[in-house]
C-alpha cells in the first residue's frame, strides 16, 4: 500500500508537529504547542505557502513545506522547500520523493520558477532529485548547505 500525499489538515498538526520536533528541534527548546501554533498558522494562510502530509493507515508518517521564509538571516532567498521529515520507519519507500515533489508540484502551480532548500545532511537525496548545491556555510556553527531547484 502506498501513502498518501494530501494538503495538511488540522487533524495532521500535532502528530507531525511531534515528528518535527524529534526530527529539527531536539534540544533547541522549541515546545510542541509552538509548532502546533505555527503549523496552523501556516495551513490557515493565504494559499501561496503550503503543508503536504503523507499518510499510511490514516497515521501521519511525514510531511514537508513550501514557505516564504526560513532560516533568517542566511540567505535572502525566496520561496524554499523546508520541513521535509518522514518517519523512520517509512524511509527509503519514496515517501519523501513523493512529498518533495507534492511541494514542488504546488510551487509551479503558484508561478515560482525557482525553490531554495536548506540541508545538512541529505545532499544526495536532494541531488538525486535534481536539486543543485549553491552554497555550503555555517549557520550557528554547524555546516548547511543551500540547494537550489528550477521547476
Amino acid at each position: 500500500m502506498q501513502p498518501t500525499i494530501e494538503a495538511m489538515a488540522e487533524g495532521d498538526v500535532e502528530a507531525v508537529a511531534r515528528l518535527r520536533l524529534a526530527a529539527f528541534f531536539e534540544g533547541s527548546g522549541r515546545t510542541l504547542a509552538e509548532d502546533i501554533t505555527a503549523l496552523r498558522g501556516l495551513i490557515a494562510g493565504d494559499g501561496f505557502e503550503a503543508a503536504f502530509v503523507a499518510g499510511f493507515g490514516g497515521s501521519p508518517i511525514g510531511s514537508c513545506l513550501f514557505v516564504r521564509n526560513e532560516i533568517d538571516p542566511a540567505h535572502d532567498l525566496t520561496p524554499w522547500l523546508a520541513g521535509l521529515v518522514v518517519d523512520e520507519r517509512y524511509r527509503g519507500r519514496g515517501v519523501g520523493a513523493a512529498l518533495l515533489r507534492a511541494v514542488e508540484a504546488h510551487a509551479a502551480s503558484v508561478g515560482v520558477s525557482k525553490l531554495y532548500l536548506y540541508t545538512w545532511q541529505a545532499r544526495r537525496f536532494y541531488e538525486a532529485l535534481g536539486w543543485t548545491a549553491v552554497e555550503a556555510f555555517e549557520q550557528d556553527g554547524e555546516p548547511m548547505l543551500l540547494m537550489a531547484r528550477s521547476l
